[in-house]
């Protein structure tokens, strides 16, 4: 299939890094039957519902990530996918952990599955750094908020998956015990953490 209509689009889908969503496509000028066209003969392969991608693109290093950044652009990834995220931690995560600001409405994704956390707004905002993923903009908490809200929800996750954390982020250079306390108060449990802090230092 090589009809101008099909190269117009291949080359809109270049420019946006080879993914677009539906509502983008149209934007950029692609009529939905021509996405349909292209998914049929192959070049284009679908990601999630509404969500298209270059079938001649190398796949995707981390599937999971990029579709949440894709989907979910006001999620944060957070919790046991951080961890994860920044090699923290020895567990691998089943589902993706995203918060959202408390009162937002919960994303509909079929796939991957999700376990949402809603986070006050003072919790939400603080210690997102933002990184690309397959070319999408990914937003995480850094890994000293992370600790923090692992300790906050340590009673969901169980408390040696905050402790793990803790004794490899130890061994790293960018280990900063005053940031790690600034997002506990944050996230209010600041006491909690002192006894295992000083337990490390």
């Amino acid at each position: 299939m090589t009809s101008p209509t099909i190269q117009r689009a291949t080359k809109a889908f270049r420019e946006k890094g080879g993914t677009l969503r539906t509502s983008e496509a149209i934007a950029a000028g692609i009529h939905p039957r021509t996405l349909y066209q292209m998914r049929d003969a192959g070049l284009l392969v679908k990601l999630s519902r509404g969500l298209y991608r270059l079938s001649d693109l190398p796949p995707l290093g981390n599937p999971d990530l990029a579709l949440v950044a894709a989907k979910v652009p006001h999620g944060v990834i957070c919790l046991i996918s951080a961890l994860a995220y920044y090699e923290l931690t020895t567990q691998i995560p089943h589902q993706v952990y995203l918060a959202l600001k408390r009162g937002s409405e919960p994303p509909r994704l079929d796939n991957p599955p999700l376990r949402l956390f809603w986070f006050s707004r003072s919790m939400f905002e603080a210690g997102i750094e933002h990184h690309a993923v397959d070319g999408f903009k990914l937003q995480v908490y850094g890994p000293a908020k992370t600790m923090a809200d692992c300790f906050r929800y340590r009673n969901k996750l169980g408390l040696d998956v905050p402790l793990e954390a803790l004794r490899l982020y130890r061994e790293r250079s960018s280990f900063d015990i005053e940031e790690i306390l600034h997002y506990a108060r944050i996230c209010r449990v600041e006491q909690v953490m002192r006894p295992y802090l000083e337990a490390i230092l």
